[in-house]
């Protein structure tokens, strides 16, 4: 049973309590992320949800950690373009020291400079493994090609010369625009109920939020067509394409699922077979939709052989474009949707994904997550959908590019 309440200073609570399970997953998501950042400001979301757990005024940040142990919990955080959270997940017995240990870390976070400093080499650190590792690099250059450097084309983790600058007043400051009770959802999902839950929320979070109305968040501005180069030493070169999509909110998205699926969401998709197993260009190739609450992209990546570069561009290029003629056949569907609908399922056995599914949902849709409405809808595409899809997307004329690797030459496909 699912059930959510709205408070008048406009903070969310929704509960998702699940029979059989022993654990709870209790999370705070804020509504904001890195494409609500300014240049300047780039990485800061990130920065501010490491730091929260740097100390607050009644605890150090080995008394966060100790204390969570102690009661056999795990608390964590991530950052997305789009959003921050902030979650443990306990026993039911030790949800209520969870969720005041999160409302500790919340809103009493003293961001002390020199806890911020030494969590600084962290976040360097972490920027300094993101760079070792180029298909994350070319993932980030990818986005740019479609996104530009700003919004969306930001990384999640920013520049470095941003993280070396930032101080508490940035982040208070940051904080005041978007860590507001209008933009936040308490979302929990396990062996707890409503009445419980609620209590908690008003106990631990809705009155204390002194910050009541966010600031507006980032409008898309329209996609670019562009192709980047980025040259660096590697041992392989890692090529991307993006296609125009649609939002998470479009009713289309359950079947560009279906359609990445067969293309290039495994081991036996379109991409998979012909560039890896035919023609043995690489070992990683792949496809996947990145949707966004008012845009979307579907993105290839492949690491290659330098001097395959060209040779596996025009492939994937080549694939895309037969895949627009002739769409997929029967059995590619009935495939395709089976793996959507199992992905979605297997979801539901865990608290975490569906702390995160509701809370999200309810954040962005101002609505209940339906999961039996989902699975109908699933069902009720037909292969008609999905091709009509195919032809309406897989369009090689707005396709943007991202190259990284010795070569620094375009791409000829």
């Amino acid at each position: 049973m699912v059930k959510a309440k709205q408070y008048e200073n406009g903070l969310k609570l929704i509960v998702n309590t699940a029979e059989g399970f022993s654990s709870v997953s209790a999370g705070i998501i804020v509504n904001t992320g890195s494409r609500n950042e300014t240049e300047s400001e780039n990485g800061l979301s990130h920065f501010i949800e490491h730091t929260v757990f740097k100390g607050t005024k009644k605890r150090s940040a080995f008394d966060i950690s100790d204390e969570i142990d102690g009661i056999g919990a795990q608390i964590n955080a991530f950052t997305s373009k789009e959003l921050t959270c902030y979650y443990t997940k306990s026993t039911a017995d030790h949800v209520k020291e969870c969720v005041e240990i999160l409302s500790d870390v919340f809103f009493d976070a003293e961001f002390k400079k020199e806890e911020l400093e030494k969590e600084k080499n962290v976040i360097i650190e972490e920027i300094n493994m993101n760079e070792d590792s180029p298909e994350d690099v070319l993932l980030d250059l990818l986005s740019e090609s479609r996104f530009g450097k700003r919004g969306l084309g930001q990384t999640i983790l920013g520049p470095v010369k941003n993280v070396r600058r930032f101080t508490a007043k940035d982040v208070f400051s940051y904080m005041d625009k978007f860590y507001t009770a209008d933009n936040v959802v308490l979302s929990f999902s396990g062996n707890i109920t409503f009445e419980i839950a609620e209590k908690l929320a008003r106990e631990y979070f809705a009155e204390r939020f002194t910050r009541i109305k966010g600031a507006a968040a980032d409008e898309f501005t329209g996609g670019l067509k562009s192709d980047l180069i980025r040259v660096k030493k590697t041992e392989q070169t890692h090529i991307g394409f993006s296609l125009p999509a649609f939002s998470v909110f479009d009713e289309r998205s359950d079947a560009l699922s279906v359609v990445n699926n067969v293309f290039g969401g495994g081991m036996s998709s379109r991409l998979f077979q012909r560039i890896r197993e035919k023609a043995g260009l690489c070992y990683s190739v792949y496809s996947y939709p990145s949707q966004y609450r008012d845009c979307g992209v579907i993105e290839i990546y492949s690491g290659v052989k330098t001097e395959s570069r060209d040779l596996a561009a025009s492939a994937i290029i080549e694939e895309i474009e037969k895949f627009r003629k002739n769409g997929m056949t029967e059995r590619e569907f009935v495939r395709g949707k089976e793996q959507v609908k199992s992905a979605f399922v297997f979801g539901k056995e865990s608290t975490a994904s569906l702390m995160l599914l509701y809370g999200k949902y309810y954040l962005f849709f101002d609505q209940i997550f339906d999961f039996d409405e989902k699975i109908k809808r699933i069902e009720s595409i037909t292969i008609n959908d999905a091709n009509d899809l195919i032809r309406g997307l897989f369009d090689t004329d707005k396709i943007s590019t991202a190259t990284l690797g010795p070569n620094g030459k375009k791409l000829t496909v």
